[in-house]
């Protein structure tokens, strides 16, 4: 029975997800995902993802991978420990200046999302001491918003349970 309930209500989630989703596509701006960018647009682009460190987690794509290609070299070849690893970094060192690549992509997809004026205005407030603060704190807010739901809706699932068990009495059903 709860198994039927817990995929009822996957389903409605599902559902609502799908529903918000296409409620709002309108708002995405079709004209700004067709158009070509031009180099200002570009520009602000750049600026909007630096204000917002938007790319700084993908700083750790390549060393990771690094590491991740090291260990897994050495563990085969142990007695190689050293030369593995100044060829792997000799290797990351080559690869590295196409960080750059990444970070054009990027700025692409931003100025296909978001009209020039809006990124613009996206750099100016994380600019500030307010932006700044809500990027450093928005991990917290994050875990505080998750916590509360999750409080809230266990009071809401006890609460409902009672209320129908108390329906199911009133009305002689058990």
């Amino acid at each position: 029975m709860v198994k039927i309930v817990e995929l009822v209500g996957l389903k409605r989630k599902l559902a609502i997800l799908v529903a918000g989703s296409l409620l709002l596509m309108p708002m995405i701006d079709q004209s700004v995902l067709a158009q070509e960018l031009t180099e200002s647009h570009l520009a602000a682009a750049k600026k909007a993802i630096i204000s917002t460190n938007a790319t700084i987690k993908l700083n750790d794509i390549l060393p990771t991978a690094a590491a991740r290609l090291a260990t897994q070299m050495i563990s085969s070849r142990p007695d190689l420990e050293t030369p593995i690893s100044v060829m792997v970094n000799e290797a990351a060192l080559e690869i590295a200046p196409r960080r750059g690549n990444l970070q054009v992509e990027v700025a692409k997809i931003y100025g296909r999302i978001f009209k020039e004026d809006e990124l613009v205005k996206i750099a100016k407030f994380f600019s500030t001491s307010a932006g700044q603060k809500f990027l450093t704190q928005l991990p917290l807010v994050v875990r505080e918003v998750e916590k509360a739901s999750r409080i809230w809706g266990t009071g809401i699932s006890r609460d409902l349970n009672q209320a129908v068990r108390k329906k199911m009495q009133d009305a002689k059903i058990e």
